[in-house]
């Protein structure tokens, strides 16, 4: 997903998307923390207080997740039991 970083007010911000906010249980007026990787220079926006992950996963990866466990996530239930 692609954003543009916007003015507000005096500061810069870029709008996050209703469903990658509920993705992640985020809301308006939490707490978060930004940080960059040093690897390849990518923000990381993570809850306060969340502990960090050794890895990244993408936003595009996870939309992707939602939408494979909603269409197969009955049948892959049915075949964890088997």
């Amino acid at each position: 997903m692609e954003q543009k970083v916007i003015q507000i007010g005096n500061s810069t911000g870029v709008i996050i998307p209703k469903p990658l906010l509920d993705g992640v249980g985020l809301k308006p007026g939490s707490q978060v923390v930004i940080e960059t990787d040093p690897e390849d220079g990518s923000l990381i926006i993570r809850e306060k207080g969340k502990a960090k992950k050794k890895t990244t996963i993408s936003p595009e990866f996870l939309d992707m997740l939602a939408r494979v466990n909603k269409n197969y996530g009955p049948a892959l239930k049915e075949l964890a039991q088997k």
